[in-house]
């Protein structure tokens, strides 16, 4: 009898992960319309979102073309308007020409249906009269939608430079929130500039907004790839079990750029590859392959987990870091970093960094985690590798090419497995191959959404499962803040390195030292499907 219902049970485990299999292959609508724990799209209410920093490049070229694709796929409720914010004086319609240019290609009422719900206003970012003035105008536009009795909710989107944001966010409090329904804040990264001023920052926009009101957005959280680690590690029995020191050799986050700085090296000089990349994008990597696994899916007990693997990462030492600065490509046809204009020629800023992080832990004491990125470098592109261990007692010496889990995070997303097989044929000579899983194979007819779409998408909802915490923030920085300064303070020179090499050489002896072994002789067949 305990078979039978053993066997039932089992049936009725299949039955439950079909069927949330076949809830993960549907249309890209209804992927990003699947709600997190908690959260939920108000559709009853006026939702006015303004994006200040209107006529920047960031708002014309990122912002309002992810508002349109939300819109093109019917996930704009259907009271929302826009209100762009900015200095420059511009009506409507000479300002709705300039963003449309980025939108993709859609049909013309599309096109114009989105614009319809667009408006412009000129003013002063620290002047609290144009933002009441800007209140006013929206206050009219949202009684045509609530009829006095419906709330009106707002959403404020920071694309501004970060030197900025305290006097706008002093000017909209008092003056352009909603007296009605909730309000709620994205700020772009950089969150801070060093452990101080981050902690400044925080506690300053503290005064004016509270936590659940804040949304700090680092994009790389919403991509695909990123967002397919919770599912990767904890709905899987198979890693679970092999995801710790015992098994795991070493852990590599990469970030490579096949471009330099191209006209940025003035503003890119003043935050240099770790604060650009690693202390963000790369470390919110490593939280989400390290952390132990949350007592939910909801926004605070992810960001709970996060925050304690954070604390547990000792601060990086030079002995731990390698820095780098791009020169001339070997032809000289591309230009070093500091030919770049506004670089100047005594800069020590490092356009590459690789890192080694070590987590002290129960899980991952002993094992190294190694952050590398880098621009002006020998191919695009941004992965997770992981290198398990050697068998301790392998028919199969030969260990020089040890299992490694890689996600593919751009470009090609894919998810694979390097392993040693045997060759076909009457001998026992092994051959390196993989278990692939190439998203554009297996989900060929899944557009995946961008990442800033799925993020603003998350912010309507009120979703901050992928948004940085302010006490996460702080643990980043304690891992970054001393090295930043030590750099600065004893200006370090950074190695050199080739336009389109693949960087110092000091970097591969400095992970290779933490136990990386670079494996030869193997190719990941991205044109797989071409192949078959």
């Amino acid at each position: 009898m305990e078979d039978v219902e053993q066997l039932k049970r089992e049936n009725e485990e299949l039955k439950r992960q079909l069927a949330e299999y076949q809830k993960s292959a549907r249309p890209r609508d209804a992927v990003l319309t699947s709600v997190s724990p908690g959260a939920a799209i108000d559709e009853k209410s006026a939702l006015t979102i303004i994006v200040l920093g209107a006529s920047g490049d960031l708002a014309k070229k990122k912002t309002y073309p992810v508002l349109f694709s939300l819109y093109l796929h019917g996930l704009l409720p259907p009271n929302a308007i826009i209100y762009g914010f900015a200095r420059s004086k511009l009506d409507d319609a000479d300002f709705k020409k300039q963003i449309s240019r980025h939108f993709k290609k859609a049909p013309e009422e599309k096109v114009n249906g989105f614009l319809d719900r667009c408006y412009y206003f000129s003013g002063q970012y620290n002047s609290a009269e144009s933002f009441a003035e800007l209140a006013k105008a929206m206050d009219e536009k949202e009684s045509a939608f609530t009829s006095g009795s419906q709330p009106a909710n707002r959403i404020f989107y920071m694309a501004i430079p970060p030197s900025i944001f305290l006097d706008v966010a002093k000017a909209i409090q008092p003056a352009a929130m909603s007296k009605t329904g909730w309000n709620r804040v994205i700020v772009e990264k950089p969150f801070g500039h060093d452990l101080d001023s981050s902690r400044a920052l925080s506690s300053s926009m503290s005064q004016l907004f509270t936590e659940d009101q804040l949304y700090r957005i680092d994009h790389y959280l919403g991509k695909e790839m990123v967002q397919n680690l919770m599912v990767l590690r904890f709905a899987n029995s198979v890693f679970e079990p092999v995801w710790n020191r015992n098994f795991v050799s070493n852990v590599i986050i990469t970030f490579k750029e096949d471009i330099g700085t191209e006209g940025r090296g003035g503003y890119f000089d003043g935050n240099g590859i770790i604060r650009d990349v690693m202390q963000n994008h790369l470390i919110q990597i490593l939280a989400l392959v390290g952390m132990e696994a949350p007592i939910s899916l909801s926004a605070e007990d992810v960001r709970d987990e996060k925050v304690k693997l954070l604390r547990a990462v000792s601060a990086l030492t030079l002995d731990d870091l390698v820095i780098g600065q791009y020169t001339a490509s070997p032809d000289g046809k591309t230009p070093g970093y500091k030919e770049d204009p506004g670089v100047p020629q005594d800069s020590v800023t490092p356009t590459f960094a690789a890192a080694v992080l070590h987590i002290n832990n129960s899980r991952w004491a002993g094992t190294p985690f190694i952050l590398k990125c880098g621009k002006a470098l020998n191919e695009r592109k941004a992965e997770i590798r992981i290198q398990f261990k050697c068998p301790s007692a392998s028919l199969f010496p030969n260990c020089s090419a040890p299992n490694e889990l890689v996600l593919r995070v751009q470009p090609n997303e894919a998810v694979y497995m390097k392993m040693l097989t045997k060759k076909p044929g009457l001998t026992t000579a092994l051959a390196q191959s993989e278990l692939d899983l190439s998203y554009k194979s297996r989900f060929e007819d899944l557009e995946s959404p961008d990442a800033y779409e799925r993020l603003i998408f998350d912010v309507i909802k009120g979703d901050h499962n992928l948004f940085v915490r302010d006490d996460e923030l702080e643990a980043a920085w304690k891992i970054f803040t001393p090295i930043l300064h030590q750099l600065e303070k004893e200006k370090i020179q950074p190695d050199l390195y080739e336009f389109g090499s693949r960087g110092p050489a000091s970097a591969d002896k400095l992970i290779a030292d933490s136990g990386y072994r670079l494996t030869t002789g193997y190719t990941w067949p991205v044109n797989r499907k071409a192949q078959l």
